[in-house]
């Protein structure tokens, strides 16, 4: 007996929405993967980081002690923060507790970058393609965080909040590429969609 049961799309006859993006962000991905415009910068950052005098902080770092990477450990600490502090900013009253949450957010970024550099620096070529992407919109959130704290500082909490907002999207752009880094080197690939 056949246990396969055809999607709505297939029914139907139409593609969803949820389809439709999921195809066009793997495309993308597919194409960030293949281009290789950065080669070069990155080949010069990953020998860089390589020959860092790390020792064995390096294989701390890389998480060996924990039989995994430790990166994803530690993304933990921001994202966590973060998403918290969107939870409380609809919440009156929280604006303080909030604002501490942005900032715990934002000192747990180090740690969480050295490891991600580490593990990057031994990455493939189309991982590493990715992984510079990944790098780049953890700029971005880092930088809409660190506005939205200042703002915050400054008595200026709504302008805080949609900082914080920016932030939490460029939070979730830089996951999606990062579970595609991690995916890519776990199992190798995606199925074909």
């Amino acid at each position: 007996m056949n246990s396969h049961t055809p999607d709505a799309s297939a029914v139907t006859g139409r593609t969803s929405v949820l389809d439709t993006a999921s195809t066009r962000w793997l495309t993308a991905l597919d194409r960030l993967e293949r281009t290789t415009v950065a080669d070069p910068a990155i080949r010069v950052l990953q020998r860089g980081i390589r020959a860092l005098p790390l020792g064995g902080m390096r294989d701390l770092l890389r998480g060996r002690p924990l039989g995994h990477p430790l990166h994803p450990v530690l993304v933990q600490v921001p994202i966590g923060c973060w998403l918290s502090s969107a939870v409380l900013d609809v919440v009156p009253g929280t604006q303080r507790a909030s604002k501490t949450l942005v900032s715990v957010g934002l000192a747990g970024i180090a740690p969480a970058a050295v490891a991600g550099w580490v593990d990057w620096a031994d990455l493939p070529p189309e991982q590493a393609r990715v992984g510079l992407a990944h790098a780049a919109s953890n700029a971005a959130a880092v930088a809409c965080y660190a506005v939205s704290l200042t703002s915050r500082l400054r008595g200026r909490p709504a302008k805080g909040r949609l900082w914080s907002l920016g932030g939490l999207a460029a939070v979730a752009v830089t996951g999606a590429l990062g579970g595609h880094v991690a995916h890519r080197r776990a199992v190798g690939g995606y199925p074909a969609t």
